[in-house]
């Protein structure tokens, strides 16, 4: 008896120390995982050539600024991909995120929740649509006009969707019966457009010429405000800038910095950001 009393204790012992050894190996990684970062900042990769997947790994324009405001704080950051139009708010509160760096446009609804770093490029609104079911154009651009009736899609959250979204509810395609769709991506916005989901896809100018080089089925042109009182007609346009949390004022000067580093241009009349944003649309041999 005295001897399977001291089998079993000694079982019980085994499993309560794995136990116990398990939870403690747990918690240490989690909070190791927790002090890793000195700052997270969000992206939604699939915003190519800003950022995207290669290889399960992000890449970008982007990608390239963080990382060099990173080198230049000596901190480290971690970029975290997450749905697009959650960004603005999680910086807002800055408890899962310090900044946002998304292809993101200044907005005063945006300026009430979040502070933004200077812009560093100054993007136009695209039309993607068939090569067999082209909207009315001149061939230089299209105007917001031409797209009257049809069933446009856009990234849910992103500025495409928000210029389609206002001009549906009260711009000039209000009571035309144009319908607005959301995506999570604008990829999947013109995937949408083959399988005849919706007419024309709208997305920012890099993204869209990405997406219409590898699909030999689709073309894309500018969109365009018809000028009024003998005015010309003005691009849909916007500039990005990264969204920082309020309090993070040591954060934002820095990404500022960066950026004026990068944005300033060379002797062969480009910028690094320039240089970045070729390369990662695949223009340059680097």
């Amino acid at each position: 008896m005295a001897r399977r009393i001291k089998k079993f204790f000694s079982a019980e012992f085994v499993i309560i120390a794995l136990i116990v050894l398990t939870v403690g190996l747990s918690t240490f990684f989690f909070v190791k995982n927790l002090e890793v970062y000195d700052y997270i900042i969000e992206t939604n990769a699939f915003f190519a050539p800003f950022e995207y997947y290669d290889n399960r790994e992000i890449k970008g324009v982007d990608v390239d600024i963080v990382n060099r405001v990173a080198e230049k704080m000596g901190k480290t950051i971690q970029l975290k991909n997450v749905e697009f139009d959650v960004i603005i708010d999680n910086v807002s509160d800055g408890i899962i995120a310090d900044a946002g760096a998304a292809g993101l446009t200044i907005t005063e609804p945006r300026l009430q929740k979040v502070d933004f770093s200077i812009p560093y490029y100054t993007s136009v609104q695209y039309v993607i649509y068939s090569k067999d079911r082209a909207p009315a154009n001149n061939g230089e651009y299209i105007l917001w006009d031409a797209l009257a009736g049809k069933t446009l899609g856009s990234q849910t959250g992103g500025t495409g969707y928000l210029f389609m979204s206002d001009e549906i509810d009260s711009g000039v395609l209000k009571d035309t019966n144009t319908v607005a769709k959301g995506f999570d991506s604008h990829q999947l916005a013109a995937d949408a457009i083959g399988a005849h989901i919706i007419d024309y896809a709208i997305a920012d100018e890099l993204p869209a010429k990405f997406i219409v080089e590898k699909n030999q089925n689709l073309a894309a042109l500018p969109l365009y405000y018809k000028g009024t009182d003998g005015k010309p007609d003005e691009p849909a346009e916007e500039s990005y800038a990264i969204a920082v949390n309020k309090k993070r004022g040591e954060l934002l000067t820095a990404i500022n910095e960066v950026l004026s580093e990068m944005l300033t241009v060379g002797n062969d009349g480009y910028s690094e950001i320039d240089k970045l944003i070729l390369k990662h649309m695949g223009l340059t041999n680097e």
